[in-house]
């Protein structure tokens, strides 16, 4: 059956109980020995909330070629780099920053927090907006004015200047990190998404790794307003990678639905769907809910293990500049580094093996067995190791470098397999269900930078990292039920006994139910994407 033909009257009851094999690309390669992928004929059935239908064949995801792929995929690393290296770059020069505005070190630890706070607060504006007019602009614009807002930090001739420089940084370059995510999802398909979802956010957990090993180097030889030049000119090259080599990828602009209404009408209708509480009411839903406790835990861990290692490494191991104590954060570096690697195609191939096992049938919660040991084992012990080997002074150097490398290689086995289950679980408002997931990790994150010192001054760090671990262990105990519970708690909130529509259409066959907007007032929350592909 072509993908561009609806099955006829005769033959739809017949289909729904039969197989066909549909030859699914590698994510490794594009050669004809790739196996292929039972599939299930029968579409979902519509959703309350479905329109007109319409024939959508998944042949959009063939509009950009490999190789271009790969460099969007790369620019986009690149430009997911940026907001979240600059949120530890200051960590190495606290100190130095300190004295130049004559304050103290925890309030410069203040400013660290304000800008994860607005890095939370920004995915509420950016993502309903990319939905509306598209990726490309809104990524070219963040781009130029996180350039000019790292210089304006670089110049900061007061604290006051600097704090908000900083804050106005996050708000611009957290972008990325949203609508980057949503780019993918434009680019790929489902069994292929996490495998480049590893690799943009190899740029994303690796910046906050390295940060602080560049601004250690710079602070041991040269002023700490050299980090923000720095990053000047790497908002001014990811401005000019924008222009030249990222394409709009989305599939359908609902500023297109626009054309031809009245003033007041474009600006309701422009307001209901750019509203950033649409992103808060996603939170209906207890799969994304718990999806992004496990995400927030993960981030909790992630800055309150890098926070204080000036604080902790450099007097146990008698360490006495910037740029030794630097030199540890390469570990966990170096772990989401190797873990790019694998971590999204273990992801993948998680799918795979179970939609074979449903027998042609994809389910979104299935993506996030692949996290469950690491996010419930592995990532815990290796901080319980790393938090009771300093507190007792037990073992080298060598040990904590490890256990903070075998972590992070931890971690990108985790962040693909959730990130993409925001991508696959309701497709027509990707960006918005992602933004939603940075909101409360970053929460998080802010307060893990802001408590982090103060909670191992009074408890110490053995202490503080079980505590990391138990938060942990209980985030990977609500995402193995969301896996298996996920798709029933979905139903449930939208009031119906049977499969949604939001549960994407096995791949490569063309589903007659793709979603559409209704022409009439709907409720915000319940307008969906017009003509887009449900992969």
């Amino acid at each position: 059956m072509s993908p561009h033909e609806a099955p006829s009257d005769e033959s739809e009851s017949a289909a729904s109980n039969t197989l066909q094999l549909h030859h699914i690309p590698s994510h490794v390669s594009a050669n004809a020995h790739d196996i292929p992928i039972p599939m299930a004929l029968s579409p979902p059935p519509t959703s309350r909330a479905t329109g007109p239908s319409k024939i959508i064949d998944d042949s959009i995801y063939d509009r950009i070629p490999p190789h271009r792929k790969h460099i969007i995929t790369a620019v986009l690393a690149f430009c997911g780099f940026l907001a979240p290296i600059s949120s530890t770059t200051v960590l190495s020069a606290i100190p130095e920053v300190a004295s130049t505005y004559k304050t103290t070190g925890s309030i410069i630890n203040v400013s660290n927090a304000v800008y994860l706070i607005f890095m939370g607060i920004s995915p509420c504006f950016w993502a309903p907006v990319s939905q509306v007019y598209g990726r490309r602009w809104i990524c070219l614009s963040s781009a130029f004015l996180f350039f000019a807002c790292s210089l304006g930090t670089a110049l900061s001739p007061n604290l006051a200047a600097f704090f908000i420089f900083r804050a106005l940084t996050a708000f611009q370059g957290t972008c990325f990190l949203i609508v980057g995510a949503s780019c993918l999802g434009d680019i790929y398909r489902p069994v292929e998404r996490a495998t480049a979802l590893g690799w943009f956010l190899s740029g994303t957990l690796i910046g906050p790794a390295l940060g602080p090993f560049i601004a250690g180097v710079i602070v041991t030889y040269q002023s700490w307003r050299v980090i923000f030049y720095l990053q000047t000119a790497l908002g001014g090259l990811a401005t000019i990678l924008v222009v030249f080599l990222l394409p709009e990828t989305i599939h359908f602009k609902r500023s297109e639905e626009l054309v031809g209404l009245d003033r007041v009408l474009t600006a309701k209708r422009t307001w209901e769907w750019t509203n950033p509480l649409r992103v808060v009411k996603l939170y209906k839903y207890p799969n994304l809910i718990v999806v992004s406790a496990g995400s927030s835990a993960l981030v909790w861990n992630m800055y309150s293990l890098l926070t204080p290692i000036r604080y902790i490494i450099n007097p146990r191991f008698s360490l006495t500049s910037p740029l030794q104590s630097g030199l540890f954060y390469l570990a966990p570096g170096a772990g989401y580094l190797a873990g790019t690697f694998m971590g999204g195609r273990y992801a993948d191939y998680i799918v795979r093996k179970w939609i074979v096992k449903r027998g042609g049938e994809r389910v979104p919660e299935d993506r996030l067995r692949s996290c469950l040991p690491f996010l419930g084992v592995v990532i815990p012990g290796c901080m319980l190791v790393y938090g009771w080997t300093l507190e007792k002074r037990v073992g080298g150097i060598a040990l904590p470098v490890i256990v903070m490398f075998l972590q992070g290689m931890a971690q990108l086995f985790c962040f693909p397999s959730l990130n993409t289950y925001c991508l696959d679980v309701m497709q027509n408002r990707s960006a918005e269900i992602i933004a939603g997931n940075y909101m409360v990790r970053y929460v998080f994150a802010a307060a893990a930078s802001a408590v982090v010192l103060p909670a191992v001054d009074a408890i110490g760090v053995g202490w503080f990292s079980t505590i990391s671990a138990v938060f942990l262990v209980i985030s990977a105990g609500a995402v193995y039920a969301t896996a298996v519970w996920g798709r029933r708690w979905r139903d449930w909130v939208d009031g119906k006994p049977g499969p949604r529509a939001d549960v994407e259409a096995p791949d490569n066959i063309s589903s007659p139910q793709e979603t559409l907007t209704e022409k009439g007032e709907r409720e915000s929350e319940q307008m969906q994407t017009p003509p887009q592909t449900q992969a």
